[in-house]
């Protein structure tokens, strides 16, 4: 009997690190510690954003759903990542690993889109300033955002429902600290050809083409910078990009040397400590960049801890 296209693989096994010994109550810490400041930071982002009328404004706005995006992508992947290293490994079941990659893929793919429109959104504040308020209307970013949700998701739907269609017959152990698309791909004992050529096809629009914007809307804001006469004024426009312009670097360089650079050239550990960098790391100094040289928000910060010292000295 053919039993096509049926699962059976009940259950995938993240290895993690192993052979930590003494190392693994420090990396347990590490991680939590890391954990507990990326949620504490991007709630605050969120709640600032939400509540202050000086962050009222497209940049803020696209801030806030940008952290949004790391705090789900970094919720999906700690808690598993601590379990793997108390027990040297953690199991998942199948439509739980399958979950975890769907967000996975989905806050990446939404992460490529909101670098871009936020890249755009300095574009059009710098190049065309006086036009800024019309194009960047509250209703205009408010619809952006939604287009992007819904195409982050939609799109990794697609091959998401391929993968469900695969075989995964014997081999259920995956070498890394979560459920990346390339290792369970080579899990499956279906022919993986044209999924990995899909992916390869759903990579532009997600990944090149939002990278292409950048690159152009920065070339054209360096132009537009280099014409200010003031250093001054120079300065202030270049302050504004480049909280932007070091994610942009980080996020991208640390995808590319993981997906781009052919895997046998890099060792395994290599490859998770490149994992690493964008699902914890990243999460977590992205509003550091943002708000350390960020007058509003410091001092959004600044007015909420006199308000809160305020209250509580009244109430009590």
């Amino acid at each position: 009997m053919n039993e096509k296209n049926q699962t059976l693989v009940s259950e995938i096994v993240l290895l993690g690190f192993q052979n930590l010994h003494n190392f693994k109550i420090p990396l347990f810490s590490l991680f939590l510690l890391i954990y507990i400041l990326t949620v504490w930071e991007n709630v605050l982002i969120i709640v600032l954003v939400s509540s202050s009328r000086n962050l009222q404004s497209p940049m803020y706005f696209f801030l806030q759903q940008l952290s949004l995006s790391d705090l789900l992508g970094c919720t999906n992947i700690v808690p598993i990542l601590l379990q793997t290293v108390v027990y040297n490994g953690a199991k998942l079941t199948f439509v739980g690993s399958m979950m975890q990659l769907y967000i996975f893929c989905a806050m990446v793919n939404l992460e490529c889109f909101l670098l871009a429109v936020m890249s755009y959104d300095r574009y059009v504040a710098i190049c065309i300033p006086l036009r800024y308020t019309s194009i960047m209307s509250h209703r205009v970013c408010v619809t952006l955002i939604a287009l992007l949700w819904l195409s982050a998701l939609s799109i990794t739907l697609i091959y998401h429902n391929i993968i469900w269609a695969l075989d995964f017959c014997d081999q259920n152990t995956i070498n890394h600290f979560f459920v990346d698309l390339f290792p369970l791909l080579e899990l499956s004992c279906s022919d993986t050809f044209s999924l990995q050529i899909e992916v390869v096809i759903l990579s532009v629009p997600v990944v090149f083409i939002p990278f292409i914007l950048i690159i152009v809307s920065y070339m054209c804001i360096a132009h537009a910078i280099l014409k200010i006469v003031s250093n001054t004024g120079r300065q202030k426009a270049f302050s504004t990009c480049s909280s932007h312009l070091a994610v942009v670097f980080i996020f991208y360089g640390t995808l590319i040397a993981i997906y781009v650079v052919p895997p046998r050239n890099q060792s395994q550990t290599m490859s998770k400590v490149l994992s690493l960098l964008y699902t914890i790391v990243i999460p977590l100094i992205n509003p550091i960049i943002y708000s350390l040289k960020n007058t509003d928000i410091k001092e959004t910060i600044r007015k909420t801890r006199i308000c809160l010292i305020y209250f509580s000295y009244f109430r009590d």
